[in-house]
């Protein structure tokens, strides 16, 4: 008995770091898809994006294949519903950083309400075009943000149901090095 996509039931983004479920059997992955499309899977995730953002919220915008560019998505009339809350953890010179956390499941979510938004994730190759580098950074800081190797996207927390004992369950993936150090440099250069 075959799992359909390898047991997984749930997709994170090519270079976003943090927790993906995986199931085991075909009535767990049959469980667990369901969970996920009737919104029972609770998923945080933490982001720095660009600029300063004045306060948390919801994005509530439908998400679709982006018009003339094939390979992007992007907020489209006739996309599917796509909602992300979110909330400050601290701002810093030209850069926040965020709590998000998933309502739905789309196609590069996180990326596409962020940039749609004006504020789009630090070091997206994809939707966030020419790095913006905060004015009066140190220039430690400014190599760090040119050199941040992929979008600053982090799967943190994870809660659902067991398939097979009903139990609840929540998992939690500290930040990588990468994440840490970037936010390290954030930190020193608010001192300065």
């Amino acid at each position: 008995q075959t799992v359909p996509r390898a047991g997984l039931v749930h997709r994170i983004d090519k270079d976003t770091s943090g927790l993906l479920v995986v199931a085991k059997t075909l009535a767990a992955h049959t469980f667990l898809v369901a969970e996920l499309s009737e919104k029972n899977v609770y998923r945080e995730y933490e982001a720095i994006v660009q600029g300063s953002l004045v306060s948390g919220g919801t994005m509530d915008a439908p998400i679709g294949r982006h018009p003339s560019e094939r390979v992007k998505m992007a907020v489209v009339s006739s996309g599917k519903p796509a909602v992300t809350h979110f909330r400050i953890i601290k701002r810093y010179r030209g850069l926040t950083h965020v709590r998000v956390e998933l309502e739905t499941g789309r196609t590069h979510q996180i990326r596409v309400h962020f940039a749609h938004k004006g504020h789009p994730l630090l070091g997206d190759p994809v939707y966030a075009g020419r790095p913006r580098l905060p004015k009066g950074a140190s220039p430690e800081l400014i190599h760090a943000l040119q050199h941040f190797p992929r979008q600053a996207l982090h799967a943190r927390r994870l809660t659902l149901t067991h398939p097979v004992t009903m139990q609840q369950l929540s998992f939690e993936s500290p930040l990588p090095a990468d994440f840490v150090q970037l936010l390290a440099e954030l930190e020193l250069d608010m001192r300065q």
